[in-house]
């Protein structure tokens, strides 16, 4: 019977369950949780024109991920943490199919990111600063969830969405650099 239930929960799990590091499962397990403390501090403190463009990055659902691949202009939204809600102007990103998916680089900018997004929409990343190269998420320690420090690596986990065939987001709760929740706003 306990192996029955054992095997239930793990065809039960996310598809990340097997590969995501303990402390970034907790932190994709209370998405809504950073979202909303997020979302109140950011729209009760941002500049009109920032959360404009923040209603504009939240708006729409997702679609199924056929049709992502290629280059695609990107801004970081931070909310909460360091300011109420700072919005970047666009760097490049681009999204290819990978061996095992596809794989999403913002390429410009002082903090970047590379990582996989898995069929369900998971994003198993790491983020970097400085000239540190971006390792992929297999290859953090298992636990590493200490502050930036310049030329080191974190993990970014969190959801991808393909909105339309020019329009994407990357959500991205408790990062572990600057703020309470991250979204990545990807236009062509």
């Amino acid at each position: 019977m306990r192996s029955v239930l054992l095997l239930a929960l793990m065809l039960a799990a996310p598809a990340y369950a097997q590969t995501v590091r303990p402390p970034d499962a907790a932190r994709l397990e209370a998405f809504h949780h950073h979202l909303g403390l997020a979302l109140h501090v950011a729209l009760a403190r941002g500049t009109a024109a920032d959360r404009a463009v923040l209603v504009e990055t939240l708006s729409g659902a997702a679609g199924p991920l056929v049709g992502a691949e290629g280059a695609w202009a990107c801004r970081t939204l931070k909310l909460g943490g360091i300011t109420d809600l700072t919005v970047y102007p666009n760097f490049r990103c681009r999204i290819s199919r990978g061996s095992d998916g596809l794989v999403l680089i913002k390429e410009t900018g002082s903090q970047r990111l590379k990582g996989r997004i898995l069929e369900d929409g998971t994003f198993l990343g790491v983020g970097h600063v400085g000239t540190a190269p971006a390792t992929d998420y297999a290859g953090l320690p298992p636990l590493d969830q200490t502050p930036v420090e310049p030329n080191q690596t974190t993990a970014d986990v969190g959801r991808f969405e393909l909105l339309s065939p020019d329009r994407a987001r990357l959500m991205l709760p408790a990062p572990l650099l600057e703020s309470r929740f991250d979204l990545l706003y990807l236009t062509r």
